[in-house]
This record gives structure tokens, C-alpha cells and sequence, in this order.
């Protein structure tokens, strides 16, 4: 899957949040993965926001599951 693909499936929820997804870092390949995200909101991000956009990414990218083989999640 592209970056771009995966920006298509992971923005909607992002924004769903309230967040804008700034940018998405990917580099999958070899004995694992990084999957990175950059959020953004008009107030500024905290940690408790980065937790909120980490755990809902995470449960849809378990659905979906559109990535073979391991990766990190940030």
C-alpha cells in the first residue's frame, strides 16, 4: 500500500477527531515497519491528543488491515 493510500484510508477518522493529518511517514520494508503520523489542530497538540489519534489509527488499521507484516505505529 502508498502513502497516499493509506493517507486516503487514515484521514477521514483523523478528521473525524478534529484533527487535520499534517503529514504520514511511511517506510515498511525488511524485519518491520514505521507508520508515522503528524497531527495538527488549531489549538496546538498535546499528548492526550496524540493517544486519542494513536489508539483510534490503531483499531482501524487492525480492521482493515491493509499493511502485511510488522510495523510500529508513532
Amino acid at each position: 500500500m502508498m502513502a497516499e493510500e493509506l493517507a486516503g484510508l487514515l484521514e477521514p477518522t483523523v478528521e473525524r477527531l478534529g484533527y487535520e493529518l499534517a503529514d504520514l511517514e511511511v517506510r515498511l520494508g525488511g524485519k518491520g515497519g514505521l507508520i508515522r503520523l503528524f497531527i495538527d489542530k488549531e489549538d496546538g497538540i498535546g499528548l492526550e491528543d496524540c493517544e486519542k489519534v494513536s489508539l483510534a489509527v490503531s483499531a482501524l488499521l487492525d480492521v482493515e488491515d491493509p499493511i502485511p507484516g510488522n510495523y510500529n505505529l508513532e
